[in-house]
């Protein structure tokens, strides 16, 4: 398993490293698309041989497509196109955009066998398109009946051409099959499909029956499948978990194979080819058991799961002897734990000559990781609020220091408190918004002066202490302490003022990162999650979802490297403008303290 799993990855990188070839535009009507590539080489399906007209499943999920709502109702604008020229059959058998799932059937005219470039191109997001899906022309003229139990189906319907639908059943749909809805039979009759031309049994052509079969304990002498008629009888037999295939001619020996063991509860491809003269069994396609026949012409009824107790999905019936490489490519392209088809990058109409990697993230990010950016948005809006306010703040600030020490400088000693203003009314409501009072306030008295404030709570105190009319009044050792206490207070007040709102930058910077690194570990989780469930283990779907998960850590690193960067700016802002403070302070306390002195001389 591991080494399958290298030589996937490093196909996945080879393909990275292939030139990226602009193909013309289909249909400018059709918006979008996305281009499949066909691997059938060893990393994929591990044919030789050259397949004409073979259907492939195209499985769609969150792993590989992200744009499930931009799709038409039902996906009828779904459009397949081997060279944007030439229309490529298809059939829709499900798309559900709630839980991101699309089963759609397209036949491709050539597989070459070893080769792992062939592909074709998927256009999707014209809402006004008719419906393009042609369930009955996408299976070769070989193929006599095929069964997808769609929901709701009473009874089986035939999707090829011939429209051979089952005559009765007893099973019931169960909508959680392995592709799409299965057949449930719970032991008590199966499904019956009466002779018809188109089943009828050719010796030179053979014959081919296969299903995808799942049960989950023991069965007792259970019929996966029955053709009989008065000439032949064919059987498959499941006794235990042990499955066998036997053939009769009508009055001759009874033929069989070895029994092969099943694991219950997982579901495996069981094909069953019948060809001149010899019967082979295959299992998740290999050839696992062979017996030598003489095959006899006949026009068998069919009876399908009886006395069985499981499910089947995609029961399918052909008038042709199909070839190993069809069985195996069958068993592969259908099973989730392969990878035949890689899914290449979204392009839009306007981008055609290149991959839209922005995109192709964007349309990989899940709903978790588009809460982390939201959030990472939000903060930093925020944090730019901050900044800007704060920085215009701060730069007011220091214009009306440098604007209040002009002035002060020239007052004479005793006169210190001409300066002094007391708040008007509109300046008072302003106070409580730091980039209000920027904005709004009218400047013509310091209002934004950090200085000032501190200068204003000094002489209110000393007028406290000196009185307004006290001239010859002196300060004792113990009321200078108090003023300087005074000043002390107002210059923590500006600081803390100063600082106000600069948590939130640091909130930013510390969280950011953390809750970007937070989604890209639940957005690897997810993608591992969705190889998990759907086996899709290729690079061209790990890489996006790893790419789209690493989005919210760039998102985290966005808000926080210019936050940081204007944090560390402001910050020093800051710190300037309370060093000035107390230096003011200390020159405010020495001149007054030089006035006491004087008046004390005088006295």
């Amino acid at each position: 398993m591991t080494k399958n799993l290298l030589r996937r990855i490093k196909f996945g990188l080879a393909l990275l490293l292939i030139p990226v070839v602009a193909h013309a535009w289909w249909n400018d009507s059709w918006p979008s698309r996305k281009q499949l590539t066909v691997d059938a080489s060893a990393t994929g399906a591990d044919i030789q041989e050259t397949l004409n007209e073979f259907p492939v499943l195209v499985r769609l999920h969150a792993g590989n497509f992200g744009f499930f709502f931009d799709l038409a109702e039902n996906g009828k604008d779904l459009r397949f196109m081997l060279d944007d020229k030439t229309a490529l059959k298809h059939h829709v058998e499900k798309i559900d955009a709630l839980t991101e799932l699309g089963l759609v059937w397209v036949k491709l005219p050539v597989v070459r066998g070893g080769v792992g470039t062939d592909g074709f191109a998927m256009y999707y997001g014209n809402a006004n398109a008719a419906d393009g899906s042609d369930p009955k022309g996408i299976y070769d003229v070989n193929q006599s009946l095929v069964f997808h139990f769609a929901e709701g189906e009473v009874l089986p319907l035939d999707a090829t051409a011939y429209g051979v639908n089952a005559a009765e059943s007893k099973a019931s749909i169960d909508n959680a099959g392995l592709i799409g809805a299965a057949a449930k039979f719970d032991g008590q009759g199966g499904i019956t499909v009466n002779a018809n031309p188109a089943l009828e049994l050719n010796v030179d052509n053979g014959f081919t029956f296969n299903s995808w079969v799942k049960f989950d304990q023991n069965q007792a002498n259970a019929t996966l499948f029955k053709a009989q008629d008065d000439k032949i009888l064919v059987r498959l037999v499941l006794q235990d978990a042990s499955i066998s295939a036997n053939y009769q001619v009508t009055g001759g020996p009874l033929a069989q194979t070895a029994g092969v063991n099943l694991t219950p509860g997982q579901w495996h491809h069981i094909a069953l080819v019948l060809q001149k003269e010899a019967l082979q069994l295959y299992v998740d396609g290999q050839s696992v058991a062979q017996i030598s026949i003489q095959l006899v012409g006949a026009n068998p009824a069919l009876l399908i799961g009886d006395a069985f107790s499981g499910w089947l999905d995609e029961v399918q019936v052909a008038k042709q002897a199909r070839t190993p490489d069809w069985l195996k490519l069958q068993f592969r392209s259908q099973s989730p734990d392969h990878n035949v088809l890689n899914f290449g990058q979204d392009e839009s109409a306007g981008a055609a000559s290149g991959p839209n990697y922005a995109l192709t993230i964007l349309q990989s990010l899940t709903t978790d990781g588009w809460v982390v950016i939201g959030l990472c948005g939000a903060m930093l809006v925020m944090s730019l609020l901050v900044m800007f306010t704060k920085g215009f703040a701060l730069r007011r600030a220091q214009q009306d220091n440098i604007a209040f020490l002009k002035q002060y400088r020239r007052v004479e000693t005793g006169d210190l408190e001409s300066l002094d203003r007391d708040e008007t009314e509109e300046e008072q409501e302003l106070e409580e918004s730091e980039f209000l009072k920027t904005l709004l306030g009218e400047h013509d008295h310091f209002q934004s002066s950090p200085i000032y404030h501190v200068y204003h709570a000094g002489v209110q105190e000393l007028k406290k202490r000196l009185g307004d009319k006290q001239s010859n009044s002196t300060l004792s050792v113990e009321a200078l302490n108090v003023v300087r206490a005074r000043l002390d207070a107002a210059v923590v007040q500006e600081y803390q003022k100063l600082n106000k709102n600069m948590v939130l930058l640091t909130i930013a910077i510390s969280g950011g990162p953390f809750l970007g690194l937070f989604g890209t570990v639940m957005g690897v989780m997810i993608t591992f999650a969705v190889i998990a469930a759907t086996g899709d283990v290729n690079i061209n779907t790990i890489a996006p979802g790893i790419s789209a998960a690493l989005a919210t850590t760039v998102a985290g690193l966005l808000v926080a490297i210019p936050t940081l960067f204007a944090y560390n700016y402001l910050l020093s802002q800051v710190k300037t403008l309370t060093a000035d403070m107390r230096i003011f302070t200390d020159e405010f306390l020495a001149v007054v303290s030089e006035r006491i002195a004087d008046r004390n001389r005088g006295e």
